[in-house]
């Protein structure tokens, strides 16, 4: 009976994945699956957290070295659409200088995604103006400076 609802859960998660899959695009549903740059950074050089209009909270963290993204990351308490988005917003930011990092849109996230659900889009635009706010934290923290 055992092995019955286990087939039955592995079939059961398999499909729910394939459909995930369908909806977000294979981009997207790999990164769901295995995000990347999520965490914290203790002491970053740019921060922000911010709260979308869907309720999800995103925080994005930066570290800068010679004037460029050395590391980032990010941290939501939203869906797989947020976490997907921040992933890439932070990706996206790594190695950019200010000039660079500060063209970074929602739009160019979703375009680094593909496919991508437009109940959903807004995540990547909570993702690009988080970071944008990251990006203006740094600026004036090193005005200070």
């Amino acid at each position: 009976m055992d092995q019955t609802l286990d087939d039955f859960a592995k079939e059961l998660q398999d499909q729910i994945f394939e459909e995930a899959k369908d909806i977000y695009g294979a981009k997207a549903f790999d990164r769901w699956l295995n995000p990347a740059h999520m965490g914290t950074i203790k002491e970053p050089d740019g921060y922000a957290r911010l709260t979308g209009k869907c309720g999800d909270t995103m925080e994005i963290f930066l570290i800068f070295e010679n004037d460029r993204v050395s590391d980032a990351s990010y941290l939501t308490d939203g869906c797989a659409s947020s976490n997907i988005c921040g992933s890439y917003a932070v990706e996206l930011a790594i190695g950019k200088n200010p000039d660079e990092v500060i063209s970074i849109t929602g739009e160019n996230i979703l375009n680094e995604l593909g496919d991508f659900p437009q109940a959903e889009r807004h995540c990547a635009f909570l993702a690009a103006e988080t970071l944008q706010e990251a990006l203006n934290n740094y600026m004036v923290e090193t005005r200070k400076s």
